[in-house]
């Protein structure tokens, strides 16, 4: 049975964009609620102080409750946020509503990646995982394509109604993870949650013993900070996990997805910013869906040492292009720079370091602190995505466009340098080899070909079929 519902990364979507085609709308004349540009950045950063809200929460409710009940709970907060929002008559209105609109992506954040983690087979994990960053983006194109031609109001519906049937159509279908239910003691509702992801012509006995003994070893250890100090694999998991989701956030991508219409605007393309704006997400959905073909043969780290270099080159290139005009040099002959420049940086973050970062986030670190450290990790760097957005608009003040991107254009440099040093190629690697790896322990040289390659040798393709994608 093939279950692929795009329940919370779709609705993040949809919460990022929002403010592409409704800040322009609400800082212009005529706005329902007249809010300045500082208020602005104010109701696009809070997103990432309430994702802090949401995520350590969340992340502890997956290991307590389990994986499947704590992201389907969080369709309560998604349809608060979006009626406040669409009910709103202050700022301040807003502002709370972003705050929940933002916990809700903080316990996506901390729980999706680690139910993919657990469902996907080796072989296939990092394209599920990349499936993650496909429904985000899925719904910032939802909001980009019906956003200029609604109004404020259908926009708060159209935003809440389609995630909300996803999250309703997890609670029917999606099955819970079988390393959750083991370490609950549910052995048989695991082998039911196997047969039900690899299919009944698979011998899931194999992989259950497998995963059984990976459980006693964790559960001899106990899920508390002292363990994200003192484990070498959670440390090293941690840096590289930290690294990249700072590093995300640093590069602009954010303020990009946020300020889309108002950048465009500002550059005086011949192109009008509302489609500049659509080309863009179906560039995003495109690259993205291509990265999820490409993680399992070309690797994580190819794709995120080539997505960030070239991230770097587009926001130099875009800076260069402000900067002249900002000193009043002619620019009408390069009106399509933004665009292009935009273009390919959207195209290559979203082969890598879109969704690659979502995809190691569930395979570097060990069931017994995953939830722990995801929650952790998450705060922190909704902490630096909320300084890159609300200081977006300071910035801007201080440096006008062009400096401000190629301060963004610097991040992503330092960010190839950080990928090439500290983070670990986790290809084809099983959940217990790369804990190995992250541990220094070395790999036996007649080690036999990994399990699930040769039962996959045996049972056929099956996988891609049977997983299940939330």
């Amino acid at each position: 049975m093939q279950i692929k519902t795009t329940i919370g990364p779709f609705a993040v979507g949809t919460v990022l964009a929002w403010t592409s085609p409704v800040l322009p709308m609400l800082e212009g004349e005529n706005s329902r609620i007249p809010i300045t540009a500082d208020e602005g950045s104010w109701v696009g950063s809070l997103i990432a102080i309430g994702a802090i809200i949401g995520s350590i929460p969340a992340g502890k409710g997956a290991d307590i409750f389990g994986r499947k009940p704590t992201i389907a709970a969080l369709a309560v907060p998604f349809i608060i946020s979006w009626a406040m929002i669409y009910f709103a008559s202050t700022v301040w209105e807003l502002y709370i509503a972003r705050l929940i609109a933002g916990a809700v992506i903080g316990g996506v954040t901390a729980t999706v990646p680690m139910y993919i983690g657990e469902i996907a087979e080796s072989s296939i994990r990092g394209e599920l995982g990349s499936y993650i960053q496909v429904k985000v983006t899925l719904g910032i194109l939802y909001v980009y394509a019906i956003g200029p031609f609604v109004s404020y109001e259908g926009l708060a519906i159209l935003c809440g109604i389609i995630p909300v049937i996803m999250f309703v159509l997890v609670i029917l279908i999606a099955p819970e993870t079988p390393t959750y239910l083991l370490r609950t003691g549910k052995r048989k509702e695991a082998e039911r949650s196997l047969v039900l992801l690899r299919g009944h012509e698979y011998d899931i006995a194999g992989e259950l013993e497998e995963l059984q003994q990976q459980l006693e070893e964790e559960q001899k250890r106990s899920s508390n900070f002292k363990d994200l100090i003192s484990s070498r694999a959670t440390i090293r998991a941690s840096i590289a996990v930290m690294g990249l989701l700072s590093f995300l956030s640093f590069s602009g991508i954010n303020v990009l997805i946020f300020y889309a219409e108002s950048i465009f605007k500002s550059s005086t393309s011949s192109i009008s910013p509302q489609v500049s704006s659509i080309i863009i997400g179906i560039l995003q959905v495109k690259f993205t869906f291509a990265s999820a073909l490409l993680v399992d043969k070309a690797g994580r780290r190819v794709l995120l040492l080539i997505s960030d270099s070239v991230m770097a080159v587009c926001l130099g290139c875009l800076g260069y292009f402000f900067w002249l005009k900002e000193h009043n040099v002619d620019v009408s002959a390069f009106s399509l720079i933004p665009l292009i420049s935009l273009g390919v940086y959207i195209s290559t973050f979203s082969l890598g370091f879109g969704p690659i970062p979502g995809v190691m986030m569930g395979e570097l670190f060990s069931p017994d602190v995953k939830g722990l450290a995801l929650g952790v990790v998450c705060v922190i760097a909704s902490l630096l995505e909320f300084v890159v957005v609300k200081m977006y608009q300071n910035l801007l003040d201080w440096f006008n466009h062009g400096v401000t991107f190629w301060i963004f254009a610097g991040f992503c440099i330092l960010g190839t340098v950080f990928v090439w040093f500290l983070v670990p190629e986790t290809k084809n690697k099983s959940l217990q080899e790369i804990q190995n790896e992250l541990n220094g322990i070395k790999k036996p040289k007649n080690r036999n070909t990994n399990r699930s390659q040769q039962m996959e040798t045996l049972t056929g393709p099956y996988n891609q079929k049977n997983a299940a994608i939330v």
